[in-house]
C-alpha cells in the first residue's frame, strides 16, 4: 500500500512512531503489550467492550420491547463512520487528494483496518458515544417532551462534553497525530482543531440523533413496528442523512470561513454556543421537572448508559491523572517528548458537566418501568407500511 502513503501521512506516522509504508494490509493485529504505551491497550479496550456492549442491549431491547431506536442508532453511526472516515485516510483514492491533504493519522492499535488507518476502538467510539448521549436525553424524556430538534441539540451537547475528555487528552498520548499545516484544521484549541471539537463532537451526533429520531424514534414512541427489511433501509438512509447533515450545519463556517481562520473560529464558537444554550436549560429544566413529581412523559432507564458513563469517566480521569505530570512539565504547548498537550480547564468543564448529566439519570425519578415504552411486538402482528 506504499502507493497510498502521502507525504503528509507518512510525517504523522513517523511521528507517531510506525511507518507507512511497513502497516498492514487489510487487517493487522498486534501484541497489546508492545504498542506505543500502555495507555493504548487500555483506551481501546474500554471502547471496544462498551461498545459491544451496546449493540448486545440493542438487539435484547428489540426482541424483548420491540424497540428499534438503539440498534439503528448503533449501525447508523456505524455507517456513518464507514462514509466520512474512507475519504480522509485515502484523499487520493477517492479523487480528492487536489483538495484534501491528509488531515491526522491514528496510531496503530491491537486492531487496525486498511493499512494502518483504521483502528478497531475508532470503529467502535462511534456507535459507543452516540448511544451514551442519545440515551441520555431519551432518559430524560427530552424527546417526547421538547420534540426531535431540541432533542438532538442535546444529544449533541452531552456528547460533546463526553468526547472532548478524549479529544484533548490524545495527542499528548499519541493516540492520533493532527497535521497541524492543513488549512482545515486550522484554527486549533491548542491540540485540538476547532472543527472536530464543534463538528465532530457537537454536531455529526447531532444530526444523527436528529435522523434517528425522524425515520425510527419518534414512530416508536408513537406504538409503531418495523419488520427487518424497514430498519435496514431507515438504517442506511440514517447514516447518509447524518453525513448531509454534518456538512449542512456547519456550512456558515465554511463558506464564512474563506474569509480568514478568524471568522471561522468566530462562527464555530457561536454554533457551538447556540447547541450549548439550548441545550443546558433544557436538560437542567426537564431533569427538575421529574423531580418536583408525576409527568405525562414516559421515562425509562437504560442501566447500561448509567453505569457505563461512569466507568467511561473514571477510566478518561484515569488516564488524564497519569498525563498531568507530563502536561504541567509542557513548555509552549508540548511535553518533553514532543507531544502536543490539550487544554485543561476545558477539559475539567467538559468532566464537571459530563458527570452531572451521568448523575442526571441516576437522580431523576423513573416512574415507568423500560419494558413500558413500546409494547412488545406480536410474533403475528401486521406489518405496517414501509
Amino acid at each position: 500500500m506504499a502507493d497510498h502513503c502521502s507525504p503528509t501521512f507518512e510525517h504523522l506516522a513517523t511521528a507517531l512512531g510506525f511507518s507507512c509504508q511497513e502497516a498492514g494490509g487489510l487487517v493487522e493485529v498486534r501484541n497489546p503489550l508492545a504498542l506505543e504505551n500502555w495507555t493504548l491497550p487500555v483506551l481501546e479496550f474500554t471502547i471496544i467492550l462498551g461498545s459491544a456492549l451496546a449493540l448486545v442491549l440493542a438487539i435484547v431491547r428489540l426482541r424483548r420491547n420491540g424497540d428499534p431506536t438503539n440498534l439503528v442508532l448503533w449501525f447508523g453511526a456505524t455507517a456513518y463512520l464507514f462514509i466520512i472516515e474512507p475519504p480522509l485516510y485515502f484523499p487520493a483514492a477517492f479523487g480528492i487528494g487536489d483538495h484534501v491533504d491528509t488531515m491526522f493519522a491514528h496510531n496503530v492499535f491491537t486492531v487496525d483496518f486498511l493499512w494502518g488507518r483504521l483502528p478497531l476502538y475508532i470503529i467502535a467510539i462511534y456507535p459507543l458515544m452516540a448511544t451514551l448521549a442519545f440515551e441520555i436525553v431519551r432518559m430524560l424524556g427530552v424527546f417526547r417532551r421538547y420534540g426531535v430538534l431540541v432533542g438532538a441539540a442535546c444529544v449533541g451537547f452531552v456528547h460533546h462534553v463526553f468526547y472532548e475528555i478524549f479529544d484533548h487528552l490524545g495527542p499528548q498520548l499519541r493516540w492520533w497525530e493532527w497535521s497541524t499545516t492543513n488549512p482545515i484544521n486550522q484554527p486549533l484549541f491548542d491540540s485540538v482543531p476547532l472543527g472536530s471539537l464543534v463538528v465532530f463532537a457537537a454536531l455529526w451526533p447531532m444530526s444523527l440523533a436528529l435522523c434517528v429520531q425522524l425515520f425510527v424514534g419518534r414512530d416508536v414512541d408513537q406504538g409503531r413496528h418495523f419488520c427487518g427489511l424497514q430498519l435496514v433501509w431507515r438504517t442506511m438512509a440514517i447514516g447518509i442523512s447524518a453525513s448531509l447533515g454534518t456538512f449542512i450545519l456547519p456550512l456558515p463556517a465554511t463558506v464564512l470561513g474563506v474569509s480568514g481562520t478568524t471568522v471561522r473560529a468566530v462562527v464555530y464558537v457561536a454554533e457551538l454556543a447556540v447547541v450549548t444554550l439550548v441545550a443546558i436549560p433544557i436538560l437542567a429544566r426537564q431533569w427538575l421537572s421529574l423531580r418536583r413529581g408525576p409527568s405525562d412523559v414516559p421515562v425509562y432507564t437504560s442501566r447500561f448508559v448509567q453505569w457505563f458513563s461512569v466507568v467511561y469517566l473514571c477510566v478518561m480521569g484515569l488516564l488524564w491523572g497519569t498525563a498531568l505530570p507530563e502536561f504541567f512539565g509542557a513548555v509552549d504547548g508540548y511535553t518533553s517528548g514532543g507531544d502536543p498537550v490539550g487544554n485543561l480547564w476545558y477539559t475539567l468543564t467538559c468532566f464537571t458537566l459530563a458527570i452531572l448529566c451521568a448523575a442526571s439519570t441516576f437522580t431523576a425519578p423513573q416512574r415507568k418501568p423500560e419494558a413500558s415504552l413500546v409494547a412488545p411486538i406480536r410474533e403475528n402482528s401486521a406489518i405496517d407500511a414501509a
